[in-house]
C-alpha cells in the first residue's frame, strides 16, 4: 500500500472511531485499554454494545496497524 493510501485510509478510520468517541464519551485509547484489561464486562449483556464495542475494537486495532505501516513507509 502507497503511502498516500495509508495516508487516506487513516484519515477514515480516524473519523469512524469518532463516532463512537462521541457515542460513549470515552477516546479511542481509553476504550481499547479498558476492554483489552477487561474493565467493560458488565456491558456484555446489551447487545448492541457488545456490537459497537466489537467494531470499535476492530477500527482501532486496523488504525493501529495503519500507523505502524506509515512508520515503515516514511523511514525506508
Amino acid at each position: 500500500m502507497e503511502t498516500h493510501e495509508l495516508v487516506i485510509e487513516i484519515k477514515l478510520l480516524e473519523r469512524r472511531l469518532t463516532f463512537y468517541e462521541e457515542k460513549y464519551g470515552i477516546s479511542s485509547e481509553y476504550f481499547y485499554n479498558a476492554f483489552m484489561e477487561s474493565k467493560l464486562t458488565r456491558y456484555d449483556e446489551y447487545d448492541e454494545t457488545r456490537t459497537d464495542f466489537s467494531r470499535w475494537k476492530g477500527i482501532y486495532e486496523t488504525l493501529l496497524r495503519r500507523k505502524k505501516n506509515i512508520n515503515k513507509h516514511l523511514l525506508q
